[in-house]
């Protein structure tokens, strides 16, 4: 784990009408986490993340950034917020430009960019978020996860180390969820150290490094995600319920079956947990082959094509580029969310499967399918797409 970029020493804030919402917090992140902070409505997490960004200053105590003091005067916080993005729960109340490019463009003109930086940085911040050609689109005129985009992207064009959102999936549908998500996984992927809010314990529990479970503007357990979820009694003092998966691990437990001692996060954790509950073979035949095509490598046939080649093959879609590329060519990938893992159940039927992403994403797949082979003594194979249609 690298250097600690954010740390709250014992902080307490009151509300001007007299609500205590934060009593008495400490805690750290690492750079380069993905870390949730879980609660019900009005536990405090949105306050504690407006601490984050100096939005909101502590009654008492004190937040660090980089092992520095928050400073709170104006030029101490601009550099702040430079560095430490926030992303509304409402992106409404975040987009105040007539246009996406104006939207986008905020941070870094009012930063002292010139014209041409702030140019490209609109270019490379709406390029992540997948809207290339939004730019004189009107932010009314978008769908609620575009919103979440532009907004996403409005911080990201200021190249922040920290990226914190307040409920990101609030107001969206699953398949918009899923695809925040992933967005969040990539820029991760990238090298941003990521913090999220959320009530949602489902979401935040295969997502996160660490989870930090907050009720009553205290924190009732902080660990990582199998353990702070883990305790029926603090979930349920943080009205909330456990993640089913490990519910279910803790049931088979209970009853006596020998299980790993690494808890499921997903799918194809729980089904490496009854396979070996029940003394099944995880795999019965020859495992299928996962071909990974880089949508920015150069290649001599079209996604199309490729799949008339290979009728029957799954094809998943992983990250914003992949899911464009599909899109572009009018092809429904089956997996848009965790694709790595549901591939590898294809593979372990004895079946082939395609995954489509971005070049920094391909050597993901190649490692976490050849760290699952490792661990149960199999051999999926992996190519790259343009290995097998030159």
């Amino acid at each position: 784990m690298g250097r600690v970029i954010l740390e709250a020493r014992d902080i307490w804030y009151r509300y001007p009408r007299g609500m205590e919402a934060i009593r008495g917090i400490s805690f750290h992140i690492w750079r380069g986490e993905k870390v949730a902070v879980v609660g019900p409505n009005g536990a405090g997490k949105s306050t504690l993340l407006l601490m984050f960004n100096g939005m909101v200053k502590p009654d008492r105590g004190i937040i660090l950034f980089d092992n520095e003091p928050i400073r709170y005067d104006r030029a101490a916080l601009r550099e702040l917020r430079r560095k430490v993005g926030f992303v509304m729960q409402n992106p409404d109340r975040q987009i105040i430009s007539p246009t996406v490019f104006q939207d986008v463009a905020f941070g870094p003109v009012n930063l002292g960019y010139s014209g041409e930086e702030v140019r490209k940085a609109v270019e490379r911040a709406l390029a992540q978020v997948g809207l290339q050609g939004f730019e004189r689109r009107p932010p009314h005129q978008l769908s609620g996860g575009e919103k979440k985009r532009v907004a996403i992207a409005g911080v990201l064009a200021m190249d922040p180390d920290v990226l914190i959102l307040d409920e990101p999936t609030t107001g969206l549908d699953p398949s918009g969820s899923e695809d925040i998500m992933e967005l969040l996984d990539e820029l991760h992927h990238q090298g941003k150290t990521v913090i999220i809010s959320t009530h949602d314990i489902e979401l935040a529990y295969p997502w996160a490094d660490r989870a930090i479970l907050l009720t009553r503007g205290r924190i009732l357990q902080e660990d990582v995600p199998d353990i702070a979820f883990g305790d029926p009694e603090l979930v349920r003092m943080a009205r909330l319920s456990m993640p089913t998966l490990l519910e279910l691990y803790i049931e088979l437990k209970k009853r006596g079956f020998s299980l790993p001692e690494r808890k499921p996060k997903t799918v194809l954790d729980m089904l490496n947990v009854i396979d070996r509950a029940f003394r099944n073979r995880l795999c019965y035949t020859q495992p299928g082959r996962i071909t990974v095509l880089d949508v920015d490598a150069p290649c001599k046939v079209s996604l199309s094509e490729w799949r008339a080649r290979h009728p029957g093959v799954s094809l998943g879609a992983m990250g914003t580029r992949a899911k464009q590329r599909a899109a572009e060519e009018k092809i429904t990938p089956e997996f848009t969310y965790g694709v790595i893992d549901k591939c590898i159940l294809k593979a372990l039927l004895g079946e082939d499967s395609m995954i489509v992403t971005t070049g920094s994403m391909a050597g993901r797949v190649r490692e976490r399918v050849q760290e699952f082979s490792r661990e149960f003594n199999l051999d999926i194979e992996v190519v790259m797409a343009r290995e097998t249609i030159e």
